[in-house]
This record gives structure tokens, C-alpha cells and sequence, in this order.
């Protein structure tokens, strides 16, 4: 599916498309980045890109980087470009340690999302059984939680593992989450901000809704597949479509 970049401004799912398919959700899988916070906000991922390229190097792995992965602005493409080629590897096992570390460091400045929170708290009240499954830290993901007092709304974590090949669009954390829960993929939903958060819930068979903060994010969900009628661009909109459920 291709797009106008300049028509995706306008995309957003109304409030009767958000009532439909929320109307048999009882299970929510959260990606954390994105629909939950900007983790790097006040430690930019692009600094954390170009500093584990440099660790790359030194550790004798540069070789391994294609000339995009060296120049990319997402610290996980260049992780995933060094372990793909060197599976097992116990260097690589350093490399996501050293960003684990950076993601832990980034959590006192990680800015929550716009209406986020409210939306996790009402929704959590209402019954719904939540859980992150990221491509972040678990140690990461529970750090943020904690520090918005939302850690009990969340009754599993699931993040990055020591096989980097699990990570989105791999389904791995989103069906660890669906299988601890019990939960009928049919009654769940993913809810994710980037075209991996889309594959793994293709995969997972679960329903999925995409949260664009930006133009782009839009734009690289709706060529990934995701339909107009399941992105939203704001997330006090799906609050606005539960309330009706506690009248």
C-alpha cells in the first residue's frame, strides 16, 4: 500500500471506528516507545546511535555495519545489524547490555505521551488486563512505569531478551504476553506506533491500533499496511470512545 505524505495529516480513526474495535478488547499489549512515552527525549537516540557505533568499532565488530546501519538515528537497527551477522556472539551480549544502560539512563527524562496516562488509568479501571511488550529494556519499560505511579496498572512486562532475533516484528514478547494472560488473541489488542509493531501483531493474530504522533509516523504505518480506520494521532480519543462503558 503506498500514500500521499501530504494527505496523511488528516488520518485518524473516528470515534465509532475506536467503539468497534474496542467494543471485545479485554487484553492490551503496549509498545513502550511511542504510545507510552518518548523514552529519548532528553537523551536524544541519535546520540545513543553514533556513540554504540563508535563501541562497535572498538570492539572490532565495524565490519559488520552496512553504510546505513552506521548512519542510523535508532540504536536497535545497529544492534540488530551487529547481532544478525554474529549470532551468540558474547560481544553482542555487551552491546545490548551498554543499551540497556543508555534506555535506563533515558527514563528520568522521558517525556509520557499526551493523554497517555489518563487513558491507561481509565482503561485499566474499566478491567482491561494490560502489558508492554517492547523492543526496549524490561528493566527500562518498569523503570518508566514506576516513575508515573502506572506500574499496577501493568501485569506483565515483556522487552528485548538476550536473542536479539526476538525482537518486533518478531512476535515473540507480544505472544509471551498473550499466553501468560490466557488471553484469546481475538480479545486483544496491540497497540504500537511503527510498522514492526504492526508485523508482530499480523503475526500474533491480534488486532492492532496505531498511535501517530507526527506526520511521519503516519505515513510509514499507513505504508505498512495499517488501515486509516486504525491510527490514531491522538490518544485522548480512545479514552473518549471507553467512556461510554462505564455509563
Amino acid at each position: 500500500m503506498t500514500s500521499d505524505p501530504a494527505q496523511t495529516e488528516a488520518v485518524t480513526a473516528s470515534t465509532e471506528d475506536l467503539r468497534r474495535l474496542l467494543a471485545p478488547v479485554r487484553y492490551v499489549l503496549w509498545d513502550l516507545d511511542g504510545p507510552i512515552c518518548r523514552l529519548f527525549a532528553g537523551h536524544p537516540a541519535d546520540g545513543v546511535a553514533r556513540e554504540l557505533v563508535k563501541l562497535v568499532d572498538r570492539l572490532g565488530l565495524g565490519a559488520l555495519l552496512t553504510p546505513s546501519e552506521r548512519e542510523h538515528r535508532d540504536p536497535h537497527a545497529v544492534l540488530l545489524g551487529v547481532s544478525g551477522r554474529h549470532p551468540g556472539n558474547d560481544l553482542v551480549g555487551a552491546l545490548e547490555e551498554w543499551v540497556t544502560r543508555q534506555e535506563l539512563q533515558a527514563v528520568p527524562g522521558a517525556f509520557p505521551t499526551p493523554h497517555a496516562d489518563p487513558l491507561i488509568r481509565t482503561w485499566s479501571a474499566l478491567g482491561a488486563v494490560f502489558a508492554v511488550t517492547t523492543n526496549n529494556s524490561p528493566r527500562a519499560a518498569t523503570a518508566y512505569l514506576r516513575t508515573r505511579g502506572l506500574e499496577r496498572c501493568f501485569a506483565y512486562v515483556y522487552g528485548r531478551t538476550a536473542d536479539l532475533g526476538l525482537m518486533k516484528p518478531h512476535p515473540h514478547c507480544l505472544l509471551q504476553a498473550l499466553n501468560v494472560m490466557g488471553a484469546d488473541p481475538a480479545q486483544a489488542l496491540m497497540l504500537g506506533d511503527a510498522p514492526t509493531d504492526f508485523e508482530a501483531a499480523r503475526k500474533a493474530r491480534v488486532p492492532f491500533l496505531g498511535y501517530a504522533r507526527n506526520e511521519a509516523k503516519a505515513h510509514a504505518l499507513l505504508e505498512a499496511g495499517v488501515g486509516r480506520s486504525r491510527i490514531v494521532t491522538d490518544l485522548s480519543a480512545v479514552r473518549a470512545a471507553l467512556v461510554p462503558r462505564a455509563r
